[in-house]
């Protein structure tokens, strides 16, 4: 039995009481001076925000390297940067370098499962590219960037590419881009950190969509795209080995009866970390779209929750899928909800604290 007990307990992941988390801001206008951190006690929902971690030019988005030493962040540097940052025990952020794109608006960073490459997106001119991640932490130079083609039917947004995030899945890196209105798919080589354009190109969103985040479902088959300008979520079957991301539903974000859609654009999407609920933000309307995932991958909308703050950019959720913080980049605040295990639905909890236009939430699993 002890033999029995003790198995269980290796295969089951270990969720820490405190856990921490960053949030990356807008620095522009002087409310923020970089990236914040601070931590959330899952077992009683008490958060607490700690203050300024590190220093950093508009670090709007952040990514933690799977072994939690390091931190990577979006930078306004030489046109487009990525900066590399050592977690220190107490949570501060030491700066190592800074790695160029290569090209305007940085505006995501992912780091892949190896550890071995921090890749970004770049808005303003529709790149995308893959930056070595030395032992130490730091970046080195580029080792692929890549020029997206193509526009959308609404030019006043889609005149040209905007690569607006990216990310990794197994063999292949999966790239938002706005303007285009294609997730573009890509062969992905972490050991080169080299990036080979697929066949097909890309799963699209409908036209004038403007795809802006995805989320991949846990146990894989499905993956989740919001469009920025139509305020609407698609969902996609997703075959992780051959790379293929084929549409078949999208559905709004907004309520039935919201009269004004234009006034309102979607920001970031998360999954459950168990796979049963997806999360949309609602920018203009602040609002979070919840939800339910059904067996064919396929949503229907749970509720349309007040995210409680201004402007919600971005938000996290916590591993253990009880919890999400919403960052009002207009208010300049915090929002904690609790995550109802059965229905998926927000329970507002409170306001955590101040801090200059917080765009990003992310959580150190």
């Amino acid at each position: 039995m002890k033999n029995v007990i003790l198995s269980m307990l290796m295969s089951t992941p270990l969720i820490a009481a405190d856990l921490s988390f960053y949030v990356g801001t807008y620095t522009k206008g002087g409310a923020s001076e970089g990236i914040y951190h601070g931590t959330l006690n899952t077992e009683t929902g008490e958060a607490k925000l700690l203050g300024l971690a590190g220093k950093a030019e508009n670090p709007s988005f952040v990514a933690i390297h799977p072994n939690r030493k390091f931190l990577y962040a979006v930078v306004e540097d030489n046109g487009g940067a990525v900066g590399a940052f050592a977690i220190e025990k107490d949570g501060t952020l030491r700066k190592l370098n800074t790695g160029s794109t290569k090209h305007s608006g940085n505006c995501h960073v992912w780091v892949d499962s190896t550890g071995k490459n921090a890749l970004a997106a770049s808005y303003g001119s529709g790149t995308i590219a893959s930056l070595p991640i030395k032992e130490d932490g730091s970046l080195g130079e580029a080792t692929a960037i890549i020029q997206h083609v193509g526009s959308g039917p609404d030019k006043s947004r889609q005149e040209k590419p905007h690569a607006h995030a990216i990310y990794q899945n197994g063999a292949f890196v999966y790239a938002c881009d706005l303007g285009t209105d294609d997730v573009f798919i890509y062969k992905f080589d972490a050991d080169k950190g080299t990036l080979t354009p697929h066949t097909p190109k890309s799963g699209r969103v409908p036209a004038g969509g403007g795809p802006r985040h995805l989320a991949f479902h846990p146990k894989g088959g499905f993956a989740y795209v919001n469009s920025e300008m139509t305020s609407a979520v698609t969902t996609f079957v997703h075959d992780a080995e051959k790379g293929t991301l084929d549409p078949v539903q999208t559905l709004s974000t907004l309520p039935e009866d919201y009269a004004t859609p234009k006034n309102s654009s979607t920001a970031e999407i998360h999954c459950r970390p168990d796979g049963k609920f997806v999360y949309v933000s609602n920018r203009g309307h602040d609002s979070i779209a919840v939800f339910a995932v059904g067996a064919d991958g396929k949503l229907t909308k749970v509720e349309i929750a007040d995210a409680k703050v201004k402007v919600p950019r971005g938000f996290g959720i916590s591993p253990d899928g009880k919890w999400l913080i919403a960052a009002g980049q207009s208010s300049n605040d915090l929002a904690l909800h609790a995550i109802d295990a059965a229905r998926g639905k927000l329970t507002f909890k409170s306001i955590i604290g101040k801090v200059g236009a917080p765009v990003n939430v992310e959580f150190v699993k």
